[in-house]
């Protein structure tokens, strides 16, 4: 089972690799730069390089950054554009200097400009960074579908894919708390919300998993995460989605409200509960 959680980037991605691997995960997450924004630090060749090493020795594949929450790729406003347009490009960049892995970022919101105007902005800023993506994977992530969120519903995130030309290099980050929210039953249902995942963006698409429980109920179109088993999607569903056929070889990344303790006792429950 490929299971990591969220880290702290500031030590570097040796300091990572090292914590993620003394909590029991074989992959994690990190922000590339302050989740509010702002510059990302100098890139550390020696660091990169003993971060290479590790991983080979350790087997820590599929790592996952993640876009800051300040970008918003569907903005009206020229500024906020050039603003998200540029660290896009230099947060992919920085990613291909060790090739194999992922970048997600969640779609943005289109404040009242309207779905469509929405989807437009963020592929034609796609098709402006894709480039650059040669052997890092970009990832749109499942939204939960508050305010005027883009990538509410599998349909939102196709129709973005189908206007980036093709681009192999896209792909969908599920979030078990954000589409639960926004309405898929991944407690009482999970076959047929794969099955539409399957028909409408297709699983081929699907190179990760978010793993969190939700403080919300079923179809409330919130965002905010629990720990596992402490929310509306318990112990049981967890068990079936780590364990389903079409995602149990995908990695998992746990960003529920803990320290490092609490990750490493949720990845143990995880692997306690996984059978394949």
């Amino acid at each position: 089972m490929r299971i990591g959680c969220h880290l702290s980037s500031s030590k570097g991605f040796c300091h990572m690799a090292e914590e993620a691997l003394s909590i029991g995960a074989n992959t994690f997450q990190f922000f590339t730069r302050n989740p509010r924004g702002g510059s990302a630090k100098e890139l550390d060749e020696n660091d990169i390089a003993r971060f290479k090493t590790l991983c080979a020795e350790q087997g820590l594949k599929h790592i996952l950054a993640h876009a800051p929450y300040t970008l918003n790729p569907c903005s009206a406003d020229e500024r906020i554009k050039e603003f998200t347009l540029n660290t896009l490009s230099d947060d992919i960049s920085r990613m291909e200097r060790i090739p194999g892995n992922m970048y997600n970022l969640h779609p943005g919101s289109h404040v009242g400009n309207g779905a469509e105007f929405g989807i437009n902005a963020l592929a034609e800023l796609l098709i402006k960074v894709l480039p650059g993506a040669r052997n890092t994977y970009v990832l749109l992530e499942t939204m939960s579908g508050k305010g005027t969120e883009i990538g509410r519903s599998f349909e939102e995130l196709r129709e973005v894919i189908d206007r980036v030309e093709g681009h192999e290099m896209v792909g969908v980050c599920l979030d078990t708390c954000h589409v639960y929210d926004a309405g898929y039953d991944v407690v009482g249902d999970l076959d047929g919300v794969l099955t539409k995942f399957d028909n409408v963006i297709g699983l081929k698409r699907l190179k990760a998993v978010h793993i969190n429980d939700s403080k919300n109920p079923f179809s409330s179109h919130k965002d905010r995460h629990e720990v596992i088993g402490g929310g509306s999607l318990g112990n049981e569903a967890f068990k079936r989605i780590i364990n389903h056929p079409a995602l149990s070889s995908l990695p998992f990344y746990l960003e529920t409200p803990n320290d490092l303790d609490g990750y490493k006792a949720e990845i143990a429950f995880l692997r306690s509960l996984y059978k394949q």
